[in-house]
């Protein structure tokens, strides 16, 4: 049974979404944490997060202005940690491409150098957030991810005796986040538009909502023994679907696939199948190549039975479906909980 109470937790992008959220769910769930540590280079949202989470309410907050790229920074956030959770990265797929470098640097080195720091410190758990943009990625920000989580990976590796234990936790975007369906239809409904731009009519994508993303970090770090990339399960969406649910009057325009732009999401490859587990709950990736663990070890832990040969998980193959109506209820909880936890 997972228990944070009296542990030090560390979030890297901690000020973002699904930092604040985590914190949130900490804070309720484990009054005893002993201290939880946001580190983020974005001073402002520190700031706001603060009018939220103040020491003096929660004496067990800490906020730490930082960049992933700084190890040292990294090093001296990580002292004393039990637990890391990486959600720092560079996310926005046109960024990347028009900033190359400087997603790199983010995304891979400061994968990297999160990796460097927890091994110094002797941090015990190490969950690193991953994107479906890293399922057999299509444009640099998929490529980074992709790299990212081959390196949280292999960590383990290099681990030795040290006992720390990295893992991946592979998601879709969240409801309403930032380059997403959700808030271009919304700018384009509060601007009356004529019509709302969708790129193609037939474009599947996964919905998660934050508190699953959250609950399948929790289960990673419950169950976890190093080198695994958990992928939960979720329903799937047409994005006209989308569209009808938030705007059912209103035409749609079909402007294209983007370069790199995927038709379909994918969480789990094909290639991958033979190294993928069915947990129930999620999916697990089993690394391939391990030392820590042997395979049948691995297999004997989670006591779970392999996908198909042909298995892949991508958003137009799935079983579970959302709908109009589901959506619409889904995007009333969404403003209703105004990113509160329920």
């Amino acid at each position: 049974m997972l228990n944070l109470n009296n542990k030090v937790v560390l979030i890297t992008g901690g000020t973002g979404s699904f930092g604040k959220k985590f914190v949130e769910v900490i804070l309720r769930d484990y009054p005893n944490v002993k201290k939880v540590i946001v580190y983020s280079r974005d001073e402002q949202r520190q700031l706001d997060m603060q009018q939220q989470f103040s020491e003096e309410k929660y004496p067990m907050m800490r906020y730490f202005i930082g960049d992933v790229r700084d190890l040292d920074r990294l090093k001296r956030a990580c002292e004393g940690v039990d637990i890391f959770i990486h959600a720092a990265a560079i996310r926005n797929v046109n960024t990347a491409e028009y900033n190359p470098d400087e997603c790199i640097k983010t995304n891979i080195l400061g994968a990297q150098n999160v990796i460097d720091a927890a091994l110094a410190c002797g941090v015990k758990d190490v969950i690193a957030l991953s994107s479906a943009a890293a399922c057999a990625p299509t444009n640099l920000y998929g490529a980074t991810k992709l790299t990212s989580d081959k390196l949280f990976c292999a960590a383990n590796n290099i681990a030795g005796n040290k006992g720390v234990r990295f893992s991946v936790v592979r998601f879709s975007n969240v409801l309403g986040d930032r380059g997403t369906a959700y808030p271009i239809f919304e700018q384009a409904i509060k601007n009356k538009a004529k019509a709302l731009p969708i790129v193609d009519q037939r474009m599947t994508r996964f919905n998660i909502s934050i508190m699953e993303g959250i609950s399948s970090v929790l289960f990673a770090l419950e169950h976890h023994l190093g080198g695994e990339i958990f992928v939960p399960k979720c329903m799937s969406y047409k994005v006209i679907d989308l569209a009808r649910a938030m705007a059912p009057k209103m035409p749609v325009v079909e402007l294209g696939l983007r370069p790199n732009e995927k038709l379909h999401e994918e969480l789990i490859a094909s290639s991958d199948a033979q190294d993928t587990i069915d947990l129930g709950n999620c999916y697990a990736i089993l690394p391939a190549v391990a030392f820590i663990y042997t395979r049948q070890q691995l297999i004997e832990h989670y006591q779970a039975p392999f996908v198909s040969e042909a298995f892949c998980y991508c958003s137009n193959n799935n079983k579970d479906w959302d709908t109009v109506e589901s959506l619409r209820s889904k995007i009333k909880r969404y403003i209703d909980s105004n990113f509160e936890v329920k």
